[in-house]
């Protein structure tokens, strides 16, 4: 099921509190960093070549995703890594992480991508059955006590 009139924004100074604002379950909160807090570790971490959007249902700010873009250097170096997906609390369910997920790939894509990772700290709650469900696979590999997931983005297809 599509989220209706969802949609990627650059963060400005009209909505970087609103943006700022967004609020995972308390539930999910040891899986999900923060808003302010990834944007701070973005402005840190430029070697990263962090990317981020805000996410909108219509004009309003419901979510925020962080990529790593296709870093020069590390272990994710000249690949696309989702570092942050996040839904507020009042969002949940809608179909919203799903359609990000869909758009991320297909700007993937789009810049030659071939394959989409993330990660996920295991636990109570984990994302994995979220991801799962998208088609991401195990790759084998842990990072920082995270678990490495990849999708497959076949050329010229767009994502499910």
């Amino acid at each position: 099921m599509a989220a209706p009139d969802v949609h990627l924004r650059e963060i400005t100074d009209a909505d970087r509190e609103a943006v700022r604002a967004l609020r995972v379950r308390r539930d999910q909160k040891q899986f999900v960093a923060s808003v302010s807090l990834s944007l701070k570790q973005a402005a840190k971490m430029p070697d990263a070549h962090p990317w981020y959007r805000a996410v909108y249902r219509g004009d309003e700010p419901v979510g925020f995703v962080m990529l790593s873009w296709r870093p020069p250097s590390g272990p994710y170096q000249d690949r696309h890594f989702i570092w942050r997906l996040l839904v507020d609390k009042r969002y949940q369910g809608r179909g919203i992480g799903r359609e990000v997920l869909t758009q991320i790939a297909d700007l993937v894509r789009a810049d030659g991508g071939t394959e989409l990772l993330t990660s996920y700290e295991p636990g109570d709650g984990e994302p994995w059955p979220f991801y799962r469900k998208f088609g991401f696979e195990p790759t084998g590999d842990v990072d920082d006590g995270e678990i490495v997931l990849r999708l497959q983005l076949p050329p010229g297809r767009s994502a499910t």
